[in-house]
């Protein structure tokens, strides 16, 4: 089950960046902090208002995005 509904964008919050629930914890935080090696458990202890689901949504949102053609110049 997807759990992008937990990805918000408003205008006001975060300059419009995606975030968590309307919280102003970024998607980019939770990526920073899991490719920083922390785990989700310690994620969820240092955001006790985050959810398990937070996690998983920041991460489907991030595969989602990067999925993207690279174009280069022809030399």
């Amino acid at each position: 089950m997807s759990e992008l509904h937990r990805v918000t964008f408003n205008p006001e919050v975060c300059g419009g960046r995606p975030c968590l629930r309307s919280s102003r914890v970024r998607v980019k935080d939770v990526l920073d902090l899991l490719a920083a090696g922390a785990s989700h458990e310690e994620i969820l202890s240092d955001y006790p208002y985050l959810e398990a689901g937070d996690i998983v949504a920041a991460l489907e949102f991030a595969s989602l995005h990067i999925d993207h053609p690279v174009l280069s110049a022809a030399a």
